[in-house]
């Protein structure tokens, strides 16, 4: 199916599918209806609470729905076995291991056949303003919550310094709950991306996999890539960010051993490597999308670490040298940035006032799937196997 949506269509709903919280916003032209949250563990545990909010704001004309790794507008009346795959990218024998990957197929399935007018977003890797030699041997490139924030990010800059879609330039560095994605923007379109299992340290996930590392774990489940990040340097895998960042921040995330707070504590030697260890990792994430997009008007961040004043601080200390660096500002009190960027994207699609932000972004040019540009031993294999797939 193309990607000619449009009509009198004005009311939308945009979903992020977070690793804490599914967010869900709705807009009706750019007046907010609908701005809620539902924890993660919810929705894997009882996927129909989000199908139930869903038709409980009708009427609406279209939804981004929750998009994982990404389809190139699929609708949730044409999805396949195979496109469920492709979406969520877990092997057969991970499907019992991960409560919230189990719950998003039974989603789904619900969502196919509620007959809401709901559509999978591309990821990073869809897009057609991304060079292909940038996609060589990658998947996880900004998975599609991402590039939906990063549509916040180009409506937000527009309307910040007063410039035109495809006048926007910035490094969207988003430092979520658990990953840390890093995109890159020129003229109002995504041209690169760094996304939270191929980049730098998350809160939860190690970000990009030490091939040695992968080579010894052997059987390399699915869950792996959700573990090895500040928490776990940190030792506190259960401590939230804001109750771990304290002990850490007291030093401004510094090393030097003259700047460590008083009778400091080997968990605070570990916090404080931990977030220095992430810090640094922010930063030459960044210095490397700035290869590719080398005057960025601005760095834009957001997330949930963002929240966090002690950590938002240090990010704009530690990003000011390269670029102006400013957290995003939506139009929503509760959803989160992806969610955001959603709606104005559905709202586009269906012809509303975002139009211009869907056709700038070229969107509607996305295509092929998260595998096409692997030339690894097997990768022939893994494609017929996910694109044959009848489970």
């Amino acid at each position: 199916m193309g990607c000619d949506l449009r009509g009198e269509m004005v009311r939308a709903i945009g979903i992020d599918p977070g690793t804490v919280s599914f967010d869900v916003c709705g807009l009706e032209g750019d007046r907010p209806f609908l701005d809620t949250i539902i924890p993660s563990a919810e929705v894997a545990a009882n996927p129909r609470v989000l199908v139930d909010l869903l038709q409980s704001a009708a009427p609406v004309d279209m939804i981004v729905g929750p998009s994982g790794y990404g389809l190139p507008w699929v609708s949730a009346q044409d999805l396949r076995p195979q496109d469920m795959d492709l979406l969520v990218l877990s092997e057969k024998r991970d499907r019992g291991r991960a409560p919230i990957v189990g719950g998003m197929r039974r989603m789904l399935r619900l969502l196919k056949e509620s007959g809401l007018p709901l559509y999978f977003a591309p990821a990073v890797i869809h897009l057609p303003t991304v060079p292909k030699h940038r996609k060589a041997n990658r998947i996880d490139m900004g998975t599609a919550d991402k590039l939906c924030a990063v549509a916040l990010g180009i409506y937000d800059q527009a309307r910040h310094l007063n410039v035109a879609y495809e006048e926007t330039s910035f490094i969207y560095a988003e430092l979520g709950g658990a990953f840390t994605a890093m995109i890159a923007v020129k003229g109002g379109k995504v041209v690169d991306g760094l996304g939270g299992t191929s980049g730098s340290l998350g809160y939860l996930s190690l970000g990009a996999v030490d091939g040695e590392l992968a080579y010894l774990l052997g059987s390399f489940h699915k869950e792996l890539l959700c573990s090895g990040g500040v928490a776990y340097i940190a030792g506190q895998p259960d401590l939230s960010p804001k109750d771990l960042v304290a002990p850490a921040l007291t030093a401004r995330l510094s090393l030097r051993p003259e700047l460590k707070p008083r009778g400091s504590l080997k968990s605070n030697d570990r916090s404080r490597l931990a977030w220095e260890a992430f810090m640094e990792g922010l930063v030459k994430s960044v210095a490397a999308e700035m290869t590719v997009v080398p005057s960025p008007r601005e760095i834009l961040i957001s997330g949930r670490l963002c929240r966090i004043p002690e950590i938002r601080q240090e990010v704009i200390r530690r990003l000011s040298p390269f670029a102006p660096v400013r957290r995003v500002k939506g139009f929503a009190q509760v959803a989160k940035e992806a969610a955001q960027g959603a709606a104005l994207i559905a709202e586009g699609l269906a012809g509303g006032m975002y139009e211009r932000l869907v056709e700038v972004m070229e969107l509607c040019g996305a295509s092929g799937t998260v595998l096409d540009h692997l030339y690894v031993a097997g990768a022939e294999a893994l494609r017929q196997r996910y694109l044959r797939s009848e489970t």
